[in-house]
């Protein structure tokens, strides 16, 4: 491990003695120098990487945003411990270590020998389904706590497993209304981050929209990231924030899906600003509200596949690309080692 004040000066001179031109694998080498940050190692390592996907009800689905009902969330979590869901294809086929959280999933899952689950299955449930914000707050004080605290043990839980990355996908009717009705409480135009999520018509936004912005002006939270949760969030999308602030200190990088997993890392980056040292984007989803998000942490998204689906689909893919460009970094040759000269006029030959 390498041990100096500028560890980024460290990683790109290592870069610069790869034998390629410098700043020929373009971003993969940006990805790398973050990465040996984060890890302060050069070069950096991914040799074990997982994913959690959240799943949680919202109670705002009682006031019809949403096209699908509750019960598909419960249904998605069975398929996940199947195998038979995209994300299980995409985490199986990049290497990925699949684990499925129930944070709050309105139902009652049987037991682990009645399921025969192909993933890791975390029972970390608080309570079936937020409450609906329309009506009254979504979470209480000591509901928050909780799923703060829990997904800082899934923080735990990740440095047991050996991850050096760890991605974070949704499941959830309803959760990009509660991640529009969050950001926009924390300053985002409301017409921006209200979207068609699984396909509404025009009619349905219209009223998802309205629905939206009455109930943050009458839940008008204070504009900290623990006063909107509690307000407007969910277990699953307070526990996704609980597990990026755990991840602090940790050396483990973390990669975001979509919308609904931007914005509970948006309400981390409110309680701890620090989390935006470790966070890489994986892809810019087709919800409009996305990329006004991430611009405001500061990340760049890694892949730009008109995809919103969630799951952590768009995460895994992202973050297959990172772990290339580091594969990349440790084991192509250097000049010296190659015998190949570094010259400013041999480079010019490539």
């Amino acid at each position: 491990m390498v041990i100096q004040t500028n560890i980024e000066s460290a990683m790109q001179a290592h870069l610069d003695n790869l034998t390629k031109p410098r700043g020929s694998l373009g971003k993969l080498e940006t990805y790398c120098i973050k990465m040996a940050r984060i890890q302060h190692q050069v070069p950096p390592k991914i040799e074990k990487k997982g994913i959690y996907v959240f799943a949680g009800d919202h109670g705002i689905v009682a006031e019809g945003v949403s096209l699908y009902p509750p019960e598909v969330t419960y249904q998605m979590v069975l398929n996940f411990l199947a195998g038979g869901a995209a994300i299980n294809s995409l985490a199986g086929g990049t290497g990925w270590e699949l684990t499925a959280v129930d944070a709050g999933v309105a139902g009652d899952f049987p037991p682990d020998e009645a399921l025969h689950p192909i993933c890791r299955f975390i029972r970390a449930k608080i309570g079936k389904g937020s409450r609906n914000f329309y009506q009254t707050p979504a979470l209480t004080a000591e509901e928050l706590e909780q799923a703060l605290a829990k997904g800082r043990d899934l923080a735990v839980d990740a440095q047991q497993q050996g991850y050096d990355l760890v991605a974070i996908g949704d499941m959830g009717i309803g959760n990009t209304s509660t991640a529009a009705a969050m950001l926009i409480a924390a300053g985002f135009p409301a017409d921006d981050m209200t979207d068609r999520g699984t396909g509404i018509d025009t009619a349905m936004l219209e009223h998802k929209r309205q629905v939206i912005k009455e109930a943050v002006r009458v839940r008008n939270p204070a504009k900290t990231g623990t006063a909107i949760l509690e307000q407007l969030g969910s277990f699953d999308l307070a526990m996704m924030a609980g597990l990026i602030l755990g991840l602090e200190g940790t050396g483990i990088a973390c990669i975001l899906d979509g919308f609904p997993v931007t914005s509970a890392a948006y309400m981390a980056a409110m309680i701890q600003p620090a989390v935006r040292d470790y966070l890489f984007a994986g892809h810019l989803s087709k919800v409009s509200g996305h990329k006004p998000v991430l611009d405001a942490l500061g990340l760049s998204p890694i892949l730009s596949l008109d995809m919103h689906l969630g799951e952590g689909t768009g995460a895994v893919i992202g973050g297959h690309i990172i772990e290339l460009g580091v594969l990349a970094a440790r084991n192509m040759a250097s000049f010296s080692s190659a015998g190949i000269s570094d010259t400013d006029k041999a480079e010019e030959k490539y």
